[in-house]
């Protein structure tokens, strides 16, 4: 742990107000100390660090400027509000970041006023300003709401809905593009800095104003001709053309380290009768941080690392390769095989292991941006067209694209390959990235194939299983994390549809799990078997779909039969429940249960803490088995009420 930094000016600020208070001769000190802080904070907890050291000065300048939580601040993501979680009372608690019972790594409504819409999924903040400023209009109310999204946010439809329609907002909506990729602007500095105050300053509104009630005195197409120049001869200096085309007010590009000039032109944007406006600032992810912004990565996450060399602790290493990098593997390896076979992501290769497939195969390996919409029907023209497409997407992030993967894929019969990565919960990201409810919306579909690898043996037989599968859409879910340590042939098996495995036989308890709780069940058999309980372990495989013949010669030899999932309600357990019901296999008095995630979003928090938590651990499975047969845990039975 490192020492913390000193921090005098930042001691002071117990919350907005105080920054408000401040001179703007005192900013670039408060944004020096900030940084140090949050750089500090990261390097104990792990977590987000590059977004958050780009905007400091951006967070130091928009409380300086607007009266928050009033006007409401929305960050897109979320996971550049570290240094506005300092800034906004919770400062004393910014070490328990992803921790047990700590601090959420993204905004949250729940944990402070100055959060007013939560947020860890991208490009939603500016439909929910828009949400906000036109509340405040209806109401008559004062009151503005800023968005600030980063433009790998803005590759994302759903930002250019919302600006389309923003106009509503009139001039009580104020996004903030926070351009740290992008190469959309010109070279920021005085230059770009003064035209950016020239064009947001009264001094060139107000002849702007007047000249338009002038121009609406001339005839319409004159009118139209005057605008037109006005706006292009103001997009030519400044960029931004595309923006007035939206309807938005361009003000840019600023220099977003330079807490000075962005105050400035905050103050001009926020008291200008023009809107919605649009404020372009260019940052640098990482900035101020030497071995941030000399990674290639610019320290994006990280794990808890030393600040003065900057080298994270990852442990003693030498463990089992991620499901992450056996699935990249694995796909690689099909792609070897056969030309046809393609893969596409949303934004993340590096978190999905493309960016390993697009060393090798760099033309048939596609990242679309936050688009999982134009992902998915994008995959169903390539199937269309006779290719093998690979569509990885985070289960919780496919949920966006939920009528696509119905309409376009399923009801077509396309042969989509769905690669859901973060299947079931993913501890430090908490609810917003569990992969909870994948089992629930594909296996409702018809033509859907869903598999749940078990182990990184598994997942690689499943993966050349979907390669081959042509026949309609097809998809497996793994988790987040290592796997078990396993051997992997070199020549995965094409594994029969809809077929499930015993992977140990019993007489009195069937467990029918279906995923990496494989292990777990395991453990419980074991436990069972010490109590005098044996039990049968089955690896089912196929959500969709069911090894009906398995389950039903399972649920009519044992005495009691739980099925275990790492998903929420209506996935594996539910279909079980149907077949089991639909063929009278409970009607003489087998005891069947279904284990599953709780009903409800669970905290962020270890792994194995949240397992726990569920109740889909070996624990779990021994005490559901134990009650459902009446006895406790030293096997007697209980007195029946």
């Amino acid at each position: 742990m490192s020492d913390r930094p000193e921090t005098p000016l930042l001691d002071t600020i117990a919350s907005p107000a105080d920054i408000r208070a401040l001179g703007k001769a005192q900013l670039p000190q408060l944004a020096d100390e900030l940084r140090q802080e949050v750089i500090s904070a990261v390097s104990v907890t792990g977590g987000h660090l590059g977004a958050g050291l780009g905007v400091v000065e951006l967070t130091v300048a928009i409380h300086h400027v607007f009266d928050t939580p009033r006007d409401k601040l929305i960050w897109d993501v979320g996971h550049q509000a570290y240094p506005h979680k300092i800034v906004t009372g919770r400062r004393d608690r910014i070490r328990t970041l992803r921790q047990g019972g700590g601090l959420s790594g993204f905004t949250r409504r729940s944990e402070s006023e100055y959060d007013p819409f939560g947020a860890a999924h991208s490009s939603t903040s500016i439909s929910s300003a828009l949400g906000f400023a036109v509340a405040a209009k209806m109401s008559g109310e004062p009151g503005r709401a800023i968005a600030v999204i980063g433009d790998g946010a803005l590759s994302a439809g759903m930002a250019y809905e919302a600006m389309n329609n923003a106009q509503a907002a009139g001039n009580r909506l104020i996004v903030i593009l926070n351009d740290n990729d992008m190469s959309i602007a010109p070279p920021v500095g005085s230059l770009s800095n003064s035209l950016a105050r020239l064009v947001s300053s009264n001094k060139y509104l107000t002849p702007r104003r007047l000249a338009q009630r002038l121009a609406r005195k001339l005839p319409g197409p004159i009118h139209r001709w005057a605008r037109r120049v006005e706006e292009y001869t103001r997009g030519f200096w400044t960029g931004g053309t595309l923006f007035e085309e939206l309807g938005f007010y361009y003000v840019g590009p600023v220099d977003g380290h330079d807490v000075r000039a962005l105050v400035e032109i905050l103050e001009n944007v926020r008291d200008a009768a023009e809107g919605p406006m649009l404020v372009h600032v260019v940052t640098k992810k990482g900035k101020g941080y030497a071995p941030a912004e000399a990674a290639a990565d610019k320290y994006h996450g990280v794990v808890k690392f030393d600040v003065v060399s900057g080298k994270q602790d990852k442990g003693p290493g030498g463990g089992p390769p991620s499901y992450t990098a056996v699935f990249a593997k694995a796909l690689a390896a099909e792609m070897a095989r056969d030309e046809k076979v393609v893969a596409i992501t949303a934004a993340m290769p590096s978190g999905t292991g493309l960016d390993k497939v697009a060393e090798a195969f760099p033309d048939r390996t596609f990242d679309v941006g936050i688009a999982e919409q134009h992902a998915v029907t994008f995959a169903g023209g390539l199937a269309a067209a006779g290719y093998r497409p690979f569509c990885a997407i985070y289960s919780t992030f496919l949920q966006r694209a939920y009528d696509q993967v119905v309409h376009d894929i399923a009801i077509q019969n396309l042969p989509v390959r769905f690669a859901m990565d973060r299947a079931g919960l993913v501890g430090a990201d908490g609810a917003t990235h569990c992969g909870a409810f994948d089992l629930a919306y594909l296996c409702t579909l018809p033509n859907f194939t869903v598999m749940a690898a078990s182990d990184e043996v598994e997942l690689c037989h499943m993966i050349h299983t979907m390669a081959v599968h042509d026949s309609g859409p097809i998809a497996v879910r793994y988790p987040r994390g290592e796997g078990r340590g396993l051997e992997i042939s070199a020549e995965p098996q094409q594994l029969e549809i809809g077929k499930g495995r015993v992977v140990r036989e019993g007489k009195t308890v069937a467990i029918l799990s279906l995923g990496t709780r494989l292990e777990e069940a395991e453990k419980a058999a074991d436990q069972l078997e010490a109590m005098g309980l044996s039990a049968s372990v089955a690896d089912l495989r196929f959500a969709k779909p069911l090894d009906s013949a398995l389950i039903r010669k399972l649920l009519t030899s044992h005495e009691v039969a739980v099925t275990i999932e790492e998903a929420s309600i209506g996935g594996l357990g539910a279909h079980v429940l149907t077949l089991a019901s639909d063929e009278g296999l409970i009607d003489a008095g087998l005891k069947l249960r279904t284990m599953r995630l709780p009903d409800k979003f669970q905290e962020h928090d270890k792994p194995e803490k949240q397992h726990a938590e569920a109740g889909l651990d070996a624990a779990g499975i021994v005490d559901t088995v134990l009650k459902a047969l009446r006895r406790n845990s030293v096997g007697i039975e209980e007195v029946r009420a």
